[in-house]
């Protein structure tokens, strides 16, 4: 019996390679974003190359909170059930300074980045507990293990994923349903290139692979990839200010 993943933020990016990656792996796929017609040429790319796996479309603004839940739970029956649900749907900081003016654009990032990952981990988790298994994959960054200037708003968004995955794990330990929480490093999409400096950058076939081989593990808590990120993160919380700043492209000093 084939598994099923649905993936919101499924029109681009992460999203989009790893629901490519996912069908060539065996999985059936529910795909979740705001750009349909971006998800209708994913599906024809992924008919091409995998003509057996079923894909199901559906259009989801994951800060439409209320629409969330009737999503899922309709890509669920069209797909017979649902084994994985992989919350990735996000948007980029503002790339400016606290104080420049930029507040609205961070509202919309906390608002997606956050706030729809807790409507769809809701949703998620609900279903999971009715249906007594599944697994939840949050999709936070390297980012969110220390503020980056000019990204406040995105460091503070991935940091409240890493937490929201902790107490989503320690609610369901002891229970059928897993609770993952990946943090990629710089993989290229288009989320962030428009950065100067992407350190230890990776192409996003090899990111999806990567997702798709610890989700299928089962792991908690990853970097993606893991080296040098596992090491880079923990020293990244203990840096001197300078040189985070330096290593940000010295946005401290403005754009």
């Amino acid at each position: 019996m084939r598994k099923v993943v649905l993936i919101t933020g499924g029109s681009s990016g992460i999203g989009q390679a790893l629901a490519m990656e996912m069908a060539g792996r065996g999985y059936d796929l529910g795909l979740a974003a705001r750009r349909v017609d971006a998800m209708e040429e994913l599906k024809r790319a992924i008919g091409e190359r995998h003509p057996e796996a079923t894909v199901e479309l559906r259009a989801l603004d994951v800060t439409d909170y209320a629409s969330v839940p009737g999503v899922i739970e309709d890509l669920a029956a069209a797909l017979g059930r649902l084994d994985i649900v992989v919350v990735n749907a996000g948007v980029g900081g503002s790339r400016g300074l606290v104080g420049a003016g930029n507040f609205d654009k961070d509202r919309r990032v906390i608002e997606t980045n956050v706030i729809g990952a807790m409507a769809t981990g809701e949703a998620a988790m609900r279903h999971f507990r009715a249906q007594k298994s599944g697994q939840i994959v949050l999709i936070g960054s390297v980012a969110g293990f220390r503020g980056l200037p000019g990204s406040a708003s995105y460091s503070v968004s991935k940091a409240a994923i890493n937490t929201y995955g902790d107490a989503l794990r320690n609610e369901a330990h002891g229970t059928p349903i897993k609770v993952t929480t990946l943090n990629p490093g710089y993989i290229d999409t288009p989320i962030n290139q428009d950065l100067k400096s992407r350190p230890f950058l990776i192409d996003v076939e090899k990111g999806a692979r990567i997702v798709a081989s610890m989700i299928e593990s089962g792991v908690g808590v990853r970097t993606v990839p893991r080296w040098p990120w596992n090491v880079m993160g923990r020293v990244m919380r203990v840096l001197p200010t300078g040189m985070v700043v330096r290593m940000s492209g010295g946005r401290a000093q403005g754009d």
